[in-house]
C-alpha cells in the first residue's frame, strides 16, 4: 500500500510521525475561542470520533479496535471525513482537527 500511495504523488507519514509533527508545531493553534467552522459540522459523531483519533495519531486498526468496529468501517468513515471536509489525506484530516480547535494538543 506504502508503494502505491508514493507511486501516486502523494506523501506516505507514519501516524506517530504525524503525532510528533502535530506536538512540535502545535504552539501555532488555535486557542479554543474561535468558532467551528461550518464544514465540520458535516461530519456525524462517528466521523468526528474517528477524525479525533486520527488527529491523535492513531492507526485504522488502533481506532477499530477503540471504537469496537471493523478495519474496514473505520477506512469508510476516514474516507468521508477527508471527502466532506475536502481533504487530500489524513495528514490534512490531523491538522484540520487541530486548527479547528476541535482537537487541543496533550489532550487526550
Amino acid at each position: 500500500q506504502a508503494i502505491r500511495v508514493v507511486a501516486s504523488g502523494e506523501a506516505m507519514l507514519a501516524p506517530s510521525i504525524t503525532r510528533r509533527l502535530l506536538d512540535k508545531y502545535a504552539t501555532h493553534l488555535p486557542s479554543g475561542d474561535e468558532p467551528v467552522p461550518d464544514t465540520l459540522h458535516t461530519l456525524t459523531d462517528r466521523e468526528v470520533e474517528v477524525l479525533k483519533l486520527v488527529a491523535r495519531g492513531l492507526s485504522n486498526a488502533e481506532i477499530a479496535a477503540d471504537l469496537f468496529v471493523s478495519e474496514t468501517t473505520v477506512k469508510t468513515h476516514v474516507g468521508h471525513v477527508l471527502t466532506k471536509l475536502g481533504l487530500r489525506d489524513r495528514v490534512q484530516a490531523a491538522v484540520y482537527a487541530y486548527e479547528s480547535g476541535l482537537v487541543r494538543p496533550g489532550a487526550q
